[in-house]
């Protein structure tokens, strides 16, 4: 019983929607002690992880097709283990947001469904969110400050390229667009 509980209360930190997102998420990365190419990273890693997360539970829901679903679920994973590892890799005075998701992105998915969905997951989130994640790793890696996050950076920066890849050649075979 008492392992059960502390298993879901360790789970209910990693699953994002538990906090009071973009508000609390700014507020404690901008209070945080960090020069700001660092700041700025903490807060565009958490935000396309919680939106990647968060995105990934809709599809699961909003798709029919399998290979959108599967690149979900995959998604969903990567983002949830490197979530954790840019917590760990953190200043030990640096909270980062536990979910920062990008709402106004996610609001315009949640009315879509089927192949709507898909288009608009594929182009946001797949292909210009892992465009715009892969810019930021990079960002970090030529200009952050804090050893720990740039070399988080350095070691993530072939799996969010390679997700990049995967939502490009994903587009592809579906037909889709920017």
């Amino acid at each position: 019983m008492k392992r059960s509980f502390l298993a879901l209360a360790c789970c209910a930190l990693l699953i994002p929607g538990l906090g009071n997102a973009q508000t609390e998420a700014a507020s404690t990365t901008s209070a945080n002690p960090l020069p700001e190419p660092d700041r700025s990273f903490v807060q565009a890693a958490t935000k396309s992880s919680s939106t990647e997360i968060d995105a990934g539970k809709l599809a699961q829901s909003h798709s029919n097709d399998k290979d959108v679903k599967s690149f979900a679920r995959h998604m969903m994973y990567d983002h949830t283990k490197m979530t954790v590892q840019l917590k760990a890799a953190a200043p030990h005075d640096v909270t980062a947001p536990k979910d920062n998701s990008d709402t106004e992105l996610l609001d315009s998915l949640r009315g879509l469904k089927g192949k709507e969905f898909d288009r608009a997951y594929i182009s946001k989130l797949g292909v210009k969110g892992h465009e715009e994640a892969v810019a930021a790793f990079k960002k970090e890696i030529e200009s952050g400050q804090n050893a720990d996050l740039k070399k988080f950076a350095q070691k993530e920066l072939p799996v969010i390229e390679k997700h990049y890849r995967m939502a490009e050649s994903l587009a592809k075979k579906k037909g889709v667009s920017e």
